[in-house]
């Protein structure tokens, strides 16, 4: 099991630290751990090479406190509506169904994906801003050591 912190800052401060992550974002690059971190997320051979080879894109937009992250490819979208610090049901790309709860840790935005059927490894996805145009994503599977990242390009639709 994990734990995950809701930031507790002044009225307002979380969002000005999220706003680095808004805009659009197009995917650049992976290292050598993301196929082994599909893998072990239970994905089939099928859907590892699919996702080895597609092109990501990342929108994410804020109104008030609903945040929206867009997930677009070649393959599959998702859309997804959330609040700070609350739950919500997710399914997955890749078509698991899990509960996800995103938060502000630190200047990073953190996604935590928790498994609903046994056996099923949670995951902790870290979204951080690294200049005005390169955001990394990393992606841990909880109680597996292992880490994979991921980098995107800040694009002009």
């Amino acid at each position: 099991m994990y734990m995950y912190q809701k930031s507790c800052t002044p009225k307002g401060e979380s969002t000005v630290k999220m706003t680095k992550v808004l805009g659009h974002w197009k995917l650049f690059s992976s290292d050598d751990k993301w196929d082994e971190y599909m893998r072990t997320l239970g994905i089939n051979f099928v859907l590892r090479k699919v996702g080895n080879s597609i092109t990501s894109y990342e929108e994410m937009k804020q109104n008030g406190d609903q945040w929206e992250l867009n997930i677009t490819s070649t393959f599959k979208n998702a859309h997804l509506k959330f609040k700070l610090g609350e739950e919500f049901d997710e399914t997955t790309l890749d078509g698991r169904k899990c509960k996800s709860t995103f938060v502000i840790e630190g200047e990073d935005l953190v996604h935590y994906q928790k498994g609903i059927k046994p056996g099923e490894v949670d995951s902790k996805i870290t979204r951080t801003r690294v200049d005005d145009e390169t955001m990394t994503i990393t992606l841990e599977a909880i109680g597996k050591d292992l880490t994979t990242v991921r980098t995107f390009k800040k694009y002009t639709p």
